[in-house]
């Protein structure tokens, strides 16, 4: 049997594979309800006897319904565990990488198929998987009160206290805590990107991954300003007493109503297109800056980081209806005004698209503001404060019988864990993966375990302001240089963009 002692206690395991052994579910901190609601995460207590980790760990509170993984239950408590996929279960020193799933900080959960670690603990890395408080349990704001008590950023909270779990019990699972990535997709990059900037993540990474990070941060006020509308829709004050007496049911109810409210009013300013309620909190404690700001200090300098982002990302929003229909020059112009575009960018798209319909002007327009260009300045800055940065881009697409498939958010993320064949993931990837798939994906995960394993994936890295770029696409194209033209366009944008 393969039993791990761990700090708190015996976790079992299975064989995922002939060579990985996956232990699934250990808790990192102590359930995160009752009293210990809205406040820093607690260490998880022990147990006695051998705890059976052979299934995940219920989900944090959430609305969403994903392929393959599971629900969330307002029974569930439990939410704060780890899953651990390992090719040394005898022991050993290896590289070790730790996942952060995205989901707008609203849903998501590290069950879903993509993010299966047996394909990269087989190239040689100790995987880590971990869930996080979301939407309001995790990223709402509690207005007047001590910070001390209710901290925001809960949910980045969180991922410190299962980063401390790793660096304190990953040696038993056969990983290097001195050797430890972080990575992460969507709101899990940007996640990545803010643990580069604070103080209390210091020293618990050595390397980071950013796929498609996302750019919006809040400052306090709009933080405040979103719970005053979440109590409003939950009918409760927005009070630290009213917020506690409401049900973590109740609150994703209530934010999911919120965000029905701004989709149905185009008047309602830039939350209209895409309405992401949630995001880290600028508070100055917790986050004491936003990590655009923090990398161009050089607080990031001694962290070897790799960002990739995709070529369409917002195309895949459009496709599963998360993103308003833009289809008109008047409501281009408006998108613009909401989101106060730099003069001349959205007529720099439409010169550079001149065949395209308006709403893919907006689809990639939306996609560079929020992934593409933050995607680049993440890059560049840390390059320019003395970091070591490497950038890609996924640019595989696809052609069929059923129409094609773009090289769209979240698409990536299967080829760079090398999870190709479930059918859940069939969406994103466009079927029955081909044999040109099976080879971009054993191209990606290779890189991702060599830069765990010594800060280099394999091209060059960004020298100064030039983007040396790694193009990912099944025909391997060679590394080129970015897009000038969309650079140019937004070169005059202020970043970071923060919430609305």
């Amino acid at each position: 049997m393969d039993i791990f002692r761990t700090k708190t206690g015996l976790a079992q395991g299975f064989r995922a594979s002939d060579d990985v052994v996956a232990v699934l579910g250990i808790p990192y901190a102590a359930p995160p309800f009752g009293a210990n609601r809205f406040r820093e995460p607690l260490p998880a207590p022990a147990w006695t006897g051998v705890r059976d980790c052979t299934d995940f760990g219920p989900v944090a509170p959430q609305s969403a319904q994903l392929p393959g993984a599971p629900v969330w239950s307002p029974d569930d408590e439990d939410i704060l565990t780890v899953n651990i996929w390992t090719p040394a279960p005898e022991g050993g020193r290896l590289p070790v990488l730790v996942w952060i799933h995205g989901g707008a900080y609203t849903f998501g959960s590290s069950a879903q198929p993509d993010f299966n670690g047996t394909g990269l603990a087989r190239a040689g890395l100790v995987v880590v998987t971990l869930n996080y408080r979301l939407g309001f349990e995790g990223f709402g704001h509690i207005p007047a009160a001590e910070a001390t008590a209710y901290p925001d950023n809960r949910g980045l909270l969180d991922q410190v206290a299962a980063l401390r779990w790793v660096r304190e019990n990953i040696a038993v699972f056969g990983g290097d805590p001195g050797n430890v990535t972080i990575a992460g997709q969507s709101s899990g990059a940007a996640s990545v990107a803010c643990l580069m900037v604070m103080d209390r993540a210091r020293g618990l990474f050595h390397r980071a991954i950013a796929h498609s990070a996302a750019s919006p941060c809040c400052t306090l006020e709009i933080a405040a300003a979103t719970t005053r509308e979440i109590a409003a829709a939950a009918r409760c004050p927005a009070t630290p007493e009213g917020l506690t007496s409401a049900t973590p049911q109740t609150l994703v109810i209530a934010s999911d109503q919120v965000v029905d409210d701004y989709r149905q009013d185009p008047a309602s300013g830039s939350r209209h297109y895409d309405p992401s309620l949630y995001a880290p909190v600028l508070d100055g404690d917790v986050l004491p800056t936003d990590p655009l700001t923090g990398m161009a200090t050089g607080a990031t300098r001694g962290v070897d980081l790799l960002v990739c982002h995709t070529t369409e990302e917002y195309w895949l929003l459009d496709a599963v209806g998360s993103s308003a229909k833009i289809t008109t020059d008047e409501q281009l112009a408006l998108f613009a005004e909401d989101f106060r575009l730099p003069d001349g960018l959205v007529a720099g798209y439409r010169a550079a698209m001149p065949h395209a319909p308006v709403l893919d002007v907006y689809l990639a327009i939306f996609g560079d503001l929020l992934f593409g260009e933050y995607s680049n300045r993440l890059v560049e800055l840390h390059a320019q404060a003395g970091g070591r940065a490497f950038l890609s881009r996924f640019d595989r697409r696809r052609t069929g019988p059923n129409g094609g498939v773009r090289a769209w958010h979240c698409a990536d993320v299967p080829f760079a864990f090398g999870n190709l064949d479930n059918d859940c993931l069939a969406f994103l990837i466009g079927g029955t993966p081909t044999s040109a798939d099976h080879g971009l994906a054993r191209r990606m995960v290779r890189a991702w375990a060599d830069f765990a394993a010594t800060g280099n994936p394999g091209w060059p890295s960004v020298n100064g302001s030039t983007a040396q770029v790694r193009m990912w696409s099944t025909d391997d194209a060679p590394t080129g240089n970015q897009s000038a033209v969309a650079r140019s366009l937004w070169a005059k944008a202020e970043f970071p963009v923060l919430c609305p």
